[in-house]
């Protein structure tokens, strides 16, 4: 037994050194950690319990037989963060460039399936140069595999992807999949084509940076949600998601830990929203005097910035915050904002996280880059997305709500449970000067005095509907607050909202406009 003991110890120690320590080192050269370090810094300290330590590709061609490794490529297995279980697979570029092989893709397959099984998260760590070329077809249908448990847990468990080197081709759909990606600057590309291919097809000369760096996808295409300047930055970050993120689509998200009073008044508030209705604020000055400890896990924050989306924590409540943000394009809605925040209130609906939404939105934004970019199917994914959701679903308009953006903002006509105005809420069809000048152009032109007319008709329309009191004697409005009880009113409206039953007609599931 000892010595069946010892060679035990020595292939566990040969699988830890993944392609060999020379490989190792070229990994920290480039200033990244290896497979299993990303694990050590992601999962609570002694948790990992790995699988399929030791297995090995079946593959005889092209030499592959004579190149051997355990784990082949990928570690795998599930541990701990914050007590809570989660499963990881963490790839290992020292070992064939990360690449996927048939083994590879069913050592991940397993613990995708365990997890659906458990009902517990999936953490997916990727640093691979693609298939396997040696292998075929085979590693193709090993990524398949995977992008349907992909497609299968979605809206199931929580799927995370973290970027932490190449990651190109067919390789990119599992991520594009998974609820949350996250990117490493310098170190982290995502492309299905890289820069060589796009040369010899368009001409193009353009670098990987440019190409699916990390800045790239975060503010021009929108396909990283979170990105971060290190590897130990980016693990962290993760972990910190989960304080708000349930373990499955039955549980209920965790609470916060935070003693800030509940009933705790914000004077500041008063003084947020300017007296001009054309001059911006920064949302943000908002969420953070009304949620626990003013701290937001905020979504995208560099991509489609006239919205805003992320996590709290509202009395302990875990929360998900949709707001417009009047400080960048007046907080209007186009098409990026549309799609982003569709996706994160889908997100929020899926796994049980009530949604708050704060609301001082002009309208969409027009021009013809917008109505043929395909605005009227975008903003209709957060229309959908909002009549969709059954979530406690709260609204707060501090300012403008107008046209069919008010509609699309969380109103109380498509499910909206608890909705507030402050009293500089402007609730109308459209703002003033631009309805006057549709209503009176005639009487504005013949008048003496065109803009004295125009002062005055506007004034009237301001103090006939400009205003949250029209809505709010149709019940449209629930009330009219004082900014400074906009925390305890929500607590309380989130307390009373916990045992919500809503559903949706029975279906296999919605055509959302895509």
């Amino acid at each position: 037994m000892r010595k069946k003991l010892e060679l035990l110890e020595r292939r566990r120690a040969e699988s830890e050194l993944g392609g060999g320590a020379r490989r190792l080192e070229a990994q920290h050269a480039k200033g990244k950690l290896s497979a299993r370090e990303r694990l050590d810094v992601l999962l609570d300290e002694g948790s990992f319990v790995e699988l399929d330590r030791f297995v090995v590709h079946r593959s005889t061609d092209f030499g592959l037989d004579e190149q051997k490794f355990y784990g082949d490529g990928v570690v795998t297995g599930h541990g701990r963060i914050d007590g809570r279980l989660v499963y990881v697979f963490s790839q290992d570029f020292t070992v064939f460039g990360g690449s996927l092989s048939e083994t590879f893709a069913e050592k991940i397959v397993k613990i995708m399936d365990l997890a659906i099984r458990n009902g517990a998260p999936v953490i997916g760590l990727n640093d691979s140069g693609g298939a396997r070329i040696q292998e075929g077809v085979v590693s193709l249908g090993g990524y398949a595999e995977i992008f349907l448990r992909n497609t299968l847990a979605s809206g199931v468990i929580p799927q995370v992807s973290a970027i932490l080197g190449p990651c190109a081709g067919g390789a990119v759909y599992s991520p594009a999949i998974t609820d949350f990606v996250y990117m490493v600057r310098g170190t982290s590309y995502m492309f299905v084509t890289g820069p060589n291919v796009v040369k010899t097809v368009t001409h193009e000369d353009v670098t990987m940076e440019e190409l699916g760096g990390a800045d790239t996808h975060a503010a021009t295409s929108g396909v990283s949600h979170f990105t971060h300047d290190s590897e130990l930055a980016c693990l962290h970050a993760i972990r910190e998601l989960f304080r708000y993120v349930p373990q499955n689509n039955v549980d209920d998200p965790p609470r916060g830990r935070s003693t800030d009073p509940r009933d705790r008044r914000d004077e500041a508030l008063l003084d947020v929203v300017p007296d001009n209705p054309n001059k911006p604020y920064d949302m943000h000055d908002v969420i953070r005097r009304v949620v626990d400890d003013g701290e937001m896990y905020e979504v995208q924050p560099d991509f489609a910035g006239n919205i805003l989306c992320g996590f709290a924590h509202l009395g302990g409540h875990s929360v998900g915050i949709v707001a417009n943000q009047p400080a960048v394009l007046a907080g209007v809605l186009d098409i990026n904002a549309s799609t982003k925040a569709a996706r994160f209130i889908r997100f929020c609906d899926s796994f049980n996280i009530p949604l708050v939404t704060f609301e001082d939105v002009p309208g969409f934004l027009p021009g013809v880059a917008q109505e043929h970019g395909g605005i009227i199917k975008h903003g209709a994914k957060l229309l959908f997305a909002y009549c969709e959701a059954t979530v406690p679903k709260l609204t707060v308009i501090t300012r403008k709500a107008y046209g069919g953006a008010y509609d699309v903002m969380s109103s109380k006509h498509i499910r909206g449970d608890y909705n507030i105005a402050w009293p500089t809420g402007e609730i109308a069809v459209m703002g003033p000067k631009g309805a006057v000048e549709i209503l009176f152009r005639k009487e504005i032109n013949d008048a003496e005095d065109p803009r004295a007319a125009m002062d005055e008709r506007v004034a009237e329309y301001t103090e006939k509907f400009a205003n949250p009191y029209v809505a709010a004697a149709r019940g449209y409005v629930d009330d009219i607050i004082d900014p400074r009880e906009t925390r305890p009113r929500l607590i309380d409206a989130l307390d009373t909202l916990r045992t919500k039953r809503d559903r949706n007609p029975p279906k296999k599931h919605g055509n959302i406009p895509l």
